[in-house]
Parts: C-alpha cells; sequence; structure tokens
C-alpha cells in the first residue's frame, strides 16, 4: 500500500472546482482511494464565517464567561449542534446537526485568515459522493472518496484524522463469525477502516505543508454505498453518554 501526498498550492476559493484542482495535481488512477481534507471542501462549499458578522446570543455570552471562549465562536458552536453532551476546560463536545461527535462541532480557526473560522460541511457523504462522481464523470477512474477531519479521543492524548465522509468505500471490516488462528470465532471484531485510512493519511497531509489531499494506492477495499452513520456507535450501545 502506498500514501501519496497531493499538494495544492492554491487558497480555496467557493468558485473553484476542488475535482479539477485534483486531478491536474496528481495522477489518478482506478482503485485509488481519495482522502481529503474538509478544510477546503467547506471553503469550497461556502463554509467559511467572517465571525465580525456574528451576533451572540445571551446564552452564548454566558457560556462564553464561564469558559473564557469567544462568544461568537460559541454562538456558531450551537448553531451547528443538536445538543451539547459535555462542557469542560473550554471545550464543548457536541452532537452536530449531521449526527457526529465532536469537540466545538467542528468549527476550526486554523488555516483560514484571522477573523475567520470554518464550519463543517452540511453533508459530508454528499460532498463525498459529488467529488467521486465528478472523478468518474472527467476521468472513467473508480475511486473511493473519504473526507478526514482531525478529532480528539477518549482516554487517549492527541489527536487522529477521522471519516466524517464517504463514497465508494464500505466504512467497516466486519470479522464477526470469522475463526482466528486457533479456530475460535470472532464475535467483536470490525475494522473502522475508513478512520484508519484517515489517520494513515494524515502522516503525508500535515497540518502546515499544503497537502491537503492523500491517495491511497494499492490498498484493497470493499466497494460500498454506505455511509459514515455506520461509525457512530449508537447510544444505546455507548458507555460514555
Amino acid at each position: 500500500m502506498k500514501i501519496l501526498p497531493v499538494h495544492i498550492e492554491k487558497e480555496i476559493e467557493p468558485s473553484d472546482d476542488v475535482s479539477e484542482l485534483i486531478m491536474t495535481s496528481c495522477q489518478i488512477e482506478d482503485g485509488d482511494i481519495l482522502v481529503i481534507a474538509q478544510k477546503i471542501i467547506s471553503k469550497q462549499e461556502g463554509r467559511l464565517i467572517d465571525l465580525s458578522t456574528v451576533k451572540p446570543s445571551l446564552l452564548s455570552e454566558g457560556i462564553s464567561s464561564q469558559y473564557q471562549k469567544d462568544p461568537r465562536l460559541t454562538e456558531l458552536i450551537l448553531s451547528e449542534s443538536k445538543r451539547i453532551i459535555r462542557m469542560k476546560n473550554g471545550v464543548l463536545i457536541v452532537e452536530t446537526n449531521d449526527g457526529l461527535i465532536c469537540a466545538n462541532a467542528g468549527i476550526d480557526e486554523s488555516n483560514v485568515k484571522e477573523g475567520f473560522a470554518t464550519l463543517l460541511p452540511l453533508n459530508s457523504d454528499q460532498s463525498a459522493k459529488n467529488m467521486r462522481e465528478k472523478i468518474l464523470k472527467k476521468t472513467n477512474k473508480d475511486v473511493g472518496v473519504i473526507i478526514s477531519d482531525t478529532f480528539g479521543r477518549p482516554f487517549r492524548m492527541g489527536q487522529t484524522n477521522c471519516a466524517i465522509g464517504i463514497a465508494g468505500i464500505s466504512p467497516i471490516i466486519n470479522y464477526e463469525g470469522t475463526l482466528d488462528t486457533f479456530g475460535k470465532t470472532l464475535r467483536v471484531t470490525a475494522i473502522a477502516i475508513a478512520d484508519e485510512l484517515s489517520a494513515a493519511s494524515e502522516l503525508v497531509m500535515g497540518k502546515t505543508l499544503k497537502t491537503p489531499v492523500a491517495i491511497i494506492r494499492d490498498y484493497s477495499f470493499q466497494n460500498g454505498e454506505q455511509e459514515t452513520d455506520e461509525l457512530i456507535r449508537p447510544e444505546s450501545e455507548d458507555l460514555f453518554r
């Protein structure tokens, strides 16, 4: 398996065709998996917010005062969330409108100009699907697409990239019912390959390398029409909610 960085120097604007920028920056082959940083998708989809236009509510101001947080960011977090799960140390763990569980609703001020913040795509699975269809139409290459973002993890320091949108790839390999090397039946082994591929891609993408895309090549994966909600543990099975 190879993980190939794709450099894109241009600052992404809503008028840009990200699929065209990717295709002019690399050679795509059948069976590749494109891992694309959420940030460039959000910028292209107009999810870049001028904080000076955000008017905080009394609730946002109250939360922000308690946690010494910018009330404009808090207002954005609340507007992008179904519910707050935890609040501590200036971090809000929320369930986003799209069903993800993450810190601060995925809202981020990095790699954007001062005074702006990016929101997550409205529907990352649809964004991934649109990207896959454009590449198939323009190149006749059948690829998988993963849109990735950086998440923290319970009980572990540091962050890893996770899949927040997928197209053309099954997000999980389920080994339940198969036999291990000692002939024992596996019962609960399901590997979140979409997340693992996202995390591996971060090793070549970085945060400051202007490499918002990586190609995973020569990895055998199962095609599928599933979406990333398959990676979200149901609340009834979640020990931390």
